[in-house]
């Protein structure tokens, strides 16, 4: 398995959420987790239910009595939380706590993030055993997250700074992009059939036109399959006017 944090549900209420939580898990490579006291005990049938094919995170999940035997062997520990406490601790966003989540799993450090329940979230005492904590950027007004969504929250965090995450991609759907000598084989087609039709009028303007129409083409990102396409509605207008006279 691919060194991840280890994610720790303390005292969760629902099996549900747990299952829940163990699908934002595996959505974002995460496998690892921990379960503090479960107040519908263990194993859950609720969560089997919920995990819908990520049953193989409960199977593997490690269960204890307390946080202090959930996190035994953890180097690192972040902890979770949507308010404001009395504690000295480091705040991270979840987007640089999973950076130096990478860094410190890298350097062979055993990560976790500890997640509290559904009710109130993490009590003093647990934060207290946490290296740092992670707040989510949220409304002020309303900031009761899920037990899942905050997981799989701070899993996409974990996943884009493991550098997995692709920002943008563009389908060719079976064409290429289309190439110089494409483009400007379909701007004189189209200067072509303009100047048959009077567009360019009047006369002292046409140049400037025509440069802004081959600016026009320059600026869109076309496949060969669209180039024909223009090329194909020139000739299909051709036939469509000499049908007409």
């Amino acid at each position: 398995m691919v060194d991840t944090p280890y994610i720790v549900l303390v005292r969760p209420q629902m099996g549900e959420n747990i299952g829940a939580s163990a699908r934002a898990m595996l959505n974002f490579g995460l496998e690892r987790m921990r379960i503090v006291d479960p107040r519908d005990g263990w194993p859950n049938q609720s969560a089997v239910a919920m995990a819908s094919g990520a049953g193989r995170v409960l199977d593997n999940a490690q269960t204890s009595q307390d946080v202090a035997g959930s996190l035994h062997d953890c180097t690192f520990v972040f902890a979770t939380t949507a308010r404001q406490r009395d504690l000295t601790k480091t705040i991270y966003s979840p987007e640089e706590a999973m950076r130096l989540a990478v860094e410190k799993v890298d350097a062979g450090q055993k990560v976790a993030v500890m997640f509290g329940p559904e009710r109130a979230g993490l009590e003093n005492d647990d934060l207290a055993q946490a290296n740092a904590l992670i707040s989510v950027p949220v409304n002020p007004d309303y900031a009761s997250l899920n037990l899942a969504q905050c997981v799989l929250l701070v899993g996409y965090e974990w996943m884009r700074q493991r550098g997995q995450v692709t920002h943008a991609v563009t389908e060719l759907a079976g064409s290429n992009w289309a190439q110089g000598q494409d483009v400007d084989h379909l701007a004189r087609h189209f200067e072509e059939r303009l100047h048959e039709a009077g567009f360019f009028y009047p006369a002292h303007k046409a140049a400037s036109m025509k440069t802004n129409l081959r600016n026009m083409w320059s600026r869109m990102p076309m496949t060969r399959a669209d180039v024909q396409m223009f090329h194909g509605i020139l000739r299909q207008m051709v036939r469509w006017k000499e049908r007409g006279d």
